[in-house]
């Protein structure tokens, strides 16, 4: 076969989707011997990507994704592919495409939280962008050869929101973040003092998006400082202008010197800040899957987290769950595993036992198996 994977959401600074295809495109090239590959690819990605093998080719199309060129001229360009199968890893693949193909649904969090920022403000352009979302999901669902879907919460989404048949959706769990590595006390110190990080703290990483519920968790925060903890709270990710809440509200608790705000950091630092963390909190509303648990698990961090979505069914026993709809019980939580170092010790240990569910490798493998039996 010839299969052809659509890259343009490739690498890290397009987040997890960007995540997600690194990882499966390079598992595939150790997993895959007898197939040919063709990678399509905006730059700068086409430039900095090195082709594996004889088996895999890569090719430039500089279409953005989200784009009315990508439902016209990524569809024209396709149709002229000689591929036998293409894999779309986002719901954003040209609707009038044919041919056979496979997509991978993520979450459903447009059709759950429509708007980008924690005041929705309905304009024609915003309205007109959550139709095409809407459209471009269900068209693309419909016409796919199968969906594959990473977790059991994001499958039953998408049979209550699209009615999809369940027989054509197929779960693959995605993988846990194998290269990472605690960091050293030299390496953890050089970016504490960077942020200006110089008490106990503890960490959030992701957007900043309404589901997210940042604005709980500062509440929490200070809850948990009224109690008399010494603490600060880390956001680490890209600060997003759409949604000027999560600043506003900081400074109008006067917590600038207490909660520090990153912006994007590279994998390195984002690994020292989990390594120096006295615990990983991720009070989301809504998640597909939700891979920085697994992250924090994977670098010896207790995890706290929300009792919402595909959350329990990822991280089972190896967290301490919390409602996040109530930052009295987020801080409730904060608390009791901060003045339990015993219970800190047992999410660790299961969070390591937990993490022996996840493989990319396997991921990749099972997708493998897919593409061989859809043609």
């Amino acid at each position: 076969m010839t299969i052809g994977i659509d890259c343009r959401l490739y690498g890290l600074r397009h987040g997890g989707i960007g995540r997600y295809l690194a990882e499966l495109v390079g598992n595939l090239s150790l997993l895959d011997q007898s197939n040919h590959y063709i990678l399509y690819f905006n730059e700068p990605e086409f430039s900095q990507f090195s082709v594996p093998n004889g088996h895999w080719q890569k090719k430039l199309v500089n279409i953005p994704h989200y784009s009315l060129d990508e439902q016209t001229r990524f569809c024209h360009f396709l149709n002229r592919e000689p591929v036998d199968l293409i894999h779309f890893p986002h719901f954003n693949a040209p609707i009038w495409y044919r041919r056979p193909f496979v997509v991978t649904i993520h979450d459903l969090t447009l059709h759950l939280f429509p708007h980008k920022s924690y005041v929705p403000k309905w304009t024609l352009k915003k309205m007109i962008h959550v139709f095409a979302y809407r459209l471009i999901t269900r068209m693309v669902t419909r016409h796919a050869k199968k969906v594959i879907a990473v977790s059991q919460s994001t499958k039953s989404d998408l049979q209550h929101q699209l009615r999809l048949d369940p027989e054509k959706i197929i779960v693959v769990y995605e993988g846990a973040p194998e290269h990472f590595q605690r960091s050293s006390d030299s390496e953890i110190q050089s970016v504490l003092k960077k942020f200006s990080i110089g008490k106990p703290y503890l960490l959030y990483t992701g957007v900043w998006r309404s589901h997210k519920n940042l604005l709980n968790l500062i509440q929490a925060f200070v809850k948990v400082r009224a109690s008399g903890r010494d603490i600060q709270l880390v956001l680490a990710g890209k600060k997003d202008p759409s949604c000027p809440e999560v600043p506003c509200l900081i400074s109008r608790l006067k917590l600038e010197s207490d909660v520090i705000l990153t912006g994007f950091v590279e994998d390195a630092e984002l690994v020292a800040l989990y390594s120096g963390t006295s615990a990983f909190v991720f009070p989301s509303l809504y998640e597909g899957f939700g891979l920085p648990p697994l992250e924090a698990m994977k670098l010896g961090v207790p995890v706290l987290c929300s009792n919402r979505s595909s959350l329990p069914e990822v991280c089972a026993d190896a967290a301490l769950y919390f409602d996040p709809s109530r930052p009295e019980d987020i801080a409730a939580k904060i608390t009791q595993l901060l003045g339990d170092p015993q219970l800190a010790e047992q999410l660790t240990q299961r969070g390591t036992q937990n993490l022996t569910r996840f493989s990319w490798k396997g991921m990749a493998g099972q997708i493998l198996d897919l593409y061989n039996k859809v043609i």
